[in-house]
């Protein structure tokens, strides 16, 4: 064979192991690799690069490092590329001291890092909360003049805002562009989604602003993204606005602006046009996945429409779906508020039998309903066999014990409570505190006082 027809039956042979990898089917591209050195073509670095790429991502980190073992044994070294898919790995199992190792052994063999190896480096330390290692990254694809890519901005940009500096993301954004940087719709979907992490919702939609200004057409994830923003900062009418604006532009909705849309209708009771809307996801033909079911069902949950709840369950199951532990709690929650303890009890134990295990959100709805509906021996009995109490756990019985005029054990449970250094509703506290004063217990409510004090808890 000359070395023509080699290159190209290399080529060929490398193109074929990249689809059964792209195909997730690992032991056919082993079989190929295998067949091909039996019948004499030869690897070469970028057949070994696929196989530790392909690794990595559906093995482990030991697993793809184990191809340079074979590289070795082939006689090929390894380049850049091989180990920037390590690195990669190793990103996104936060494993710093793998990286460590990795950049030395990169120095051994006199292998230069490029741009993309500090990259997933500065990602890492990103995704760690390690701020200032991220920068100090940064800085160094400066110093050793390597061309920061639109990739490198957008890291950083990201970084900046999850851990918790919008605004500094936005300065480093505005002095890009002062500098000649033209983003692409790649950059400013990164900068409106860190900023609408960070709740600034004013600045996303400054940013919005600019993307249309700048040419570009802001697609249906750039709307979506401000409008869940929106939605979350209790700004649901600015939230519709974007909503219409998409409407209008012609932007065809996917499930998660579907379930965006319905999730804020039901928060603030607006039934009719969350139901609406529910009935239009559907007719559209979008195929439900867990995350647009489980918004299906606290609507119908709110609406107490439990058979079909349950119809939706079913057809779930039939689509070869799973229920999440999610699913269970909204169901419990939603039997709950419509009254039915019994059904939320029975729904909690087939959640047990199903191996969900014991979720606290679930025991707490339930101990808030047997309170409300006046079986307060009952929530108190549930609220022992608790292994796990969070604050709204503590605030919703110490009301109901109120309710209940129970306040001597209401102060007790809330002592118990400030003693453990847990958070509890100032509402919950003001109950307590003048119920014992009206039932004739001052003594004990001027215990109640000092305690809250000495918690350091403003009254």
């Amino acid at each position: 064979m000359n070395k023509r027809a080699s290159n190209l039956s290399t080529r060929l042979l490398n193109i074929t192991i990249e689809a059964f990898c792209k195909a997730n089917e690992l032991n056919r591209a082993e079989l190929v690799f295998i067949d091909s050195v039996r019948l004499g073509v030869l690897p070469n670095v970028v057949t070994f690069n696929v196989l530790i790429n392909a690794y990595s991502r559906l093995v482990s980190f030991d697993a793809a490092y184990s191809i340079m073992h074979r590289m070795h044994e082939a006689g090929i070294d390894p380049n850049v590329v091989s180990y920037n898919s390590l690195i990669a790995c190793a990103t996104r199992n936060c494993s710093l001291s793998k990286f460590a190792d990795l950049f030395e052994e990169m120095r051994v063999r006199r292998i230069t890092p490029d741009v993309w190896s500090y990259n997933t480096l500065m990602h890492c330390y990103f995704k760690l909360g390690m701020y200032q290692e991220a920068n100090r990254v940064f800085n160094d694809i400066l110093i050793r003049d390597f061309s920061p890519c639109e990739a490198t901005f957008n890291i950083l940009l990201n970084g900046l805002c999850k851990n918790g500096s919008a605004v500094q993301a936005l300065r480093f954004f505005r002095s890009l562009q002062q500098n000649g940087f033209v983003p692409q719709l790649i950059t400013y979907n990164t900068l409106i989604h860190g900023l609408c992490k960070a709740r600034r919702l004013r600045a996303a939609r400054r940013i919005l602003k600019d993307v249309e200004a700048s040419g570009f057409v802001p697609n249906a994830i750039t709307y979506t993204t401000v409008m869940k923003c929106c939605f979350r900062s209790r700004k649901f009418n600015q939230g519709f606005d974007i909503l219409k604006e998409m409407k209008t532009k012609g932007y065809t909705f996917d499930g998660f602006a579907y379930c965006t849309v319905i999730a804020a209708l039901v928060k603030i009771g607006r039934m009719a046009e969350a139901t609406a809307y529910a009935e239009e996801m559907i007719g559209v033909g979008i195929e439900l996945d867990i995350v647009s079911c489980n918004t299906m069902i606290n609507l119908y949950c709110k609406e107490q429409k439990f058979k079909e709840v349950y119809e939706l369950v079913d057809e779930i199951e039939r689509c070869g779906l799973q229920c999440d532990d999610y699913t269970h709690t909204i169901i419990v929650d939603g039997l709950c508020k419509a009254g039915n303890i019994e059904g939320a009890q029975r729904h909690l134990t087939y959640m047990n039998a199903m191996g969900f295990g014991r979720n606290s959100v679930a025991l707490n709805s339930i101990i808030d309903g047997l309170g409300k509906s006046g079986q307060i021996d009952s929530a108190l009995k549930m609220f022992e066999s608790m292994g796990m109490k969070d604050s709204y756990t503590y605030s919703s019985l110490v009301h109901n014990l109120c309710k209940a005029r129970r306040f001597l054990c209401a102060s007790k449970l809330l002592i118990s409570c400030l003693t453990r250094g847990m958070k509890i509703l100032r509402s919950a506290q003001r109950a307590v505190y003048n119920g014992l004063q009206h039932a004739g217990f001052p003594g004990e409510a001027r215990k109640l006082r000092s305690k809250i004090k000495q918690a350091r808890m403003s009254f």
